[in-house]
């Protein structure tokens, strides 16, 4: 396999066929799952809104629920869609096993929210044809239904849809979603943590175009997607911290391209994360192919990969590669434990300006990659083209096929008053993260 990073739109395009005809069939009939509100709908007291005692649909209990209010959610298996439209409203199960929403393979979006600054945490969302939890500054639901960005319209209007600022998802558990299991499309000031995603034809955790983005993705398990964590065109303040990232068909993925807005992708920080045995042929198979990767970098600038473990990908640990283009440039990889790879680093990127150092043990393509391609700032000259090894992808299952999660952990107290995701994501110390001592590193508790 020589093409290490998928190019993202047509990736995306394929993937989006089967999910726009059955999202279309939804709009055409009004069917989005979404109960509306009934009139007279009462406020209860305090600034808590219980589902079911309160109100019969989680629905009907955001709708009604004023700025910086939390929707409280009971134990049971919920087949609607929800849109969270207001500010600061925080959405909460009770507990993260026994609050399950089913889109049922024929709703199109779990849970949509545009409402700056809202939180949705400690529940499941599955089986939705497009994506588990999505928050996103479109606020179009024609084209929410459709998966909210990339190939499924034209790039994205900046002015007619701002980004939401200001997101949250903690101790959500993704699995089995058409494309993305958590999604942050056109939303900035955020945080995704704690969480697991499996199942997912596209990636577990998206985060793609917004500059600054602003935004730390740490301490989450992604494993049995197409991509693990992907970042398309996400650029400055966007740290991907402490994951688990293991036995999907890629790692994680940054990416430029011009089939969305705000590329070219710039400043990513990766650190601290298990990129281990992205080589599992009980995923969801890409439109692309992309198979046996750990971190690609495919366009990216200025981007830092360091402090990682990255083992067993069968093509490549650490590649960085050129698309049509967007050529990857300034792109610094070091410090890293990368280990039992096909080949452990490859640059593929005709840009001087990548550089390569203190990765341990390590393969390289070309040869001697570290001391023509060092840190230190010295030229090197032209280098010969790396490779990745060759890798027959398996051919994938349905992703409504993947084994569901086990029981992941729950809030230690489901009970507290909620926290609207005002002033995130804080200080960030990227040192808190250091090179994981075995793949069996578990995510860190926030």
């Amino acid at each position: 396999m020589n093409r290490p990073a998928t190019p993202k739109g047509v990736f995306r395009a394929a993937l989006r066929l089967t999910v726009l005809v059955a999202a279309a069939a939804l709009a055409a009939t009004g069917c989005s799952g979404t109960e509306p509100t009934p009139e007279g709908a009462r406020h209860p007291a305090g600034n808590v809104l219980r589902v079911p005692q309160d109100f019969s649909s989680v629905q009907q209990a955001v709708d009604t629920a004023r700025e910086g209010e939390t929707v409280l959610i009971g134990p049971g298996v919920y087949r609607e869609s929800v849109r969270v439209t207001k500010p600061r409203v925080v959405v909460r199960g009770t507990d993260r096993n026994k609050v399950v929403f089913d889109g049922g393979l024929r709703r199109a979006n779990g849970i949509t929210v545009t409402g700056a600054g809202s939180v949705v945490e400690n529940l499941t969302v599955h089986s939705y044809l497009a994506n588990g939890v999505l928050f996103t500054g479109v606020t179009d639901e024609r084209l929410q239904q459709r998966g909210a960005g990339g190939s499924a319209y034209d790039p994205l209007d900046t002015t007619r849809f701002p980004p939401v600022r200001g997101f949250r998802a903690t101790r959500v558990t993704a699995y089995n979603n058409g494309l993305y299991g958590i999604y942050a499309f056109d939303a900035r000031d955020g945080v995704i943590e704690d969480s697991y995603a499996s199942g997912h034809a596209d990636s577990g955790i998206y985060v793609g175009q917004c500059k600054p983005c602003a935004t730390v993705v740490r301490g989450n398990t992604v494993e049995r997607n197409a991509v693990g964590i992907e970042m398309t065109n996400a650029s400055d303040s966007l740290s991907v911290l402490g994951n688990r990232v293991v036995r999907n068909r890629v790692g994680v993925t940054v990416n430029s391209n011009d089939l969305e807005a705000l590329a070219p992708q710039h400043g990513a920080l990766i650190a601290g994360n298990v990129v281990a045995d992205n080589n599992a042929d009980d995923t969801p198979e890409q439109a692309d192919g992309g198979f046996g990767i750990g971190i690609g970098i495919g366009g990216g600038t200025a981007n830092r990969v360091q402090r990682n473990l990255v083992r067993g990908n069968r093509a490549a640990g650490v590649v960085v590669t050129d698309p049509p283009g967007h050529p990857a440039s300034g792109n610094r990889v070091e410090g890293n434990r990368t280990t039992g790879n096909g080949i452990d680093l490859v640059l593929a990127s005709a840009d001087p300006g990548n550089c390569f150092t203190g990765n341990r043990p390590a393969t390289q393509s070309p040869k001697g990659l570290e001391g023509r391609a060092g840190c230190g700032g010295g030229g090197r000259g032209t280098l010969p083209t790396g490779r990745t090894v060759t890798v027959q992808a398996p051919p994938g299952i349905p992703f409504n096929q993947v084994s569901a999660p086990p029981a992941q952990p729950s809030m230690p107290d489901p009970m507290a008053p909620g926290s609207p995701a005002t002033g995130l994501p804080g200080a960030i110390d990227a040192a808190a993260y250091p090179l994981p001592k075995d793949v069996d590193a578990l995510p860190r508790t926030h």
